[in-house]
């Protein structure tokens, strides 16, 4: 069986803890594609989808759109979106429908690929703040494309969101616009040697490092829904 996990740098996993390498460790007689690439839009991702398709996947999943949502929060970050990836505008909720629409039907239309697409993790762990709702706002486009376009939706932000509240805890470290927690996150990971789970801790964050990017908590959520789809995609019929 040959897994594709299509995304961004959450599913890249240099910056954020791994989830690919967790399943691969999970489904050691499968093939683990990680398909992720830093700081990507929605937009990027279905100009690639040919390389994706070529691999004749069994199963794809499809973790995109925290970049597309997070410059909605700020004009410094679309602008620096729009600059990464020579965007004509600024991201919209409408152009990311219909992305996420233009992914899940080229690979059902163009490979035998089981298709999953996965709600955004939190962006800042506040549940009362415009982020956190952001998030949800965005995952609320997914789950309508995957039940309209036919494929399965795995709840990531759902099962974030539930595990902040029943916990309760006021986050030590707020979300931030410009970027810097994940600068300075990668620093004490790449330079320090620190762990993105002691980063977690130090800023007293229960699922992200940087508000962002995901602890291994986090990762290990979305390991767990995709082992589970991947579980219900091979079982015989």
């Amino acid at each position: 069986m040959k897994l594709i996990c299509l995304g961004d740098s959450i599913t890249r996993g240099q910056v954020s803890a791994d989830y690919v390498a967790l399943l691969r460790t999970r489904l050691p007689d499968d093939t683990v594609i990680n398909a992720g690439v830093n700081y990507e839009p929605s937009s990027e991702l279905v100009k690639r989808l040919d390389a994706v398709i070529a691999q004749d996947p069994d199963v794809v999943t499809v973790l995109i759109g925290t970049n597309d949502a997070n410059a909605t929060l700020s004009g410094k970050r679309a602008r620096a979106l729009r600059r990464r990836w020579k965007l004509a505008a600024d991201p919209t909720a409408a152009d990311y429908a219909a992305n996420l629409a233009t992914v899940a039907r080229r690979l059902q239309d163009q490979t035998m690929a089981r298709v999953a697409l996965i709600s955004l993790p939190v962006i800042g762990e506040d549940l009362a703040s415009v982020p956190v709702r952001r998030a949800a706002e965005y995952s609320d486009i997914v789950r309508r494309v995957a039940a309209r376009e036919g494929v399965t939706y795995l709840p990531l932000n759902e099962r974030m969101t539930a595990y902040l509240e029943e916990r309760g805890r006021t986050p030590g470290t707020a979300y931030r616009a410009e970027g810097l927690l994940a600068q300075t996150a990668a620093m004490q990971h790449f330079l320090l040697g620190r762990s993105l789970d002691t980063i977690s801790k130090r800023r007293g964050l229960q699922l992200t490092t940087d508000t962002i990017h995901l602890n291994g908590r986090g990762a290990a959520m979305i390991a767990d829904l995709v082992e589970g789809f991947v579980t219900r995609s091979i079982a015989p019929h």
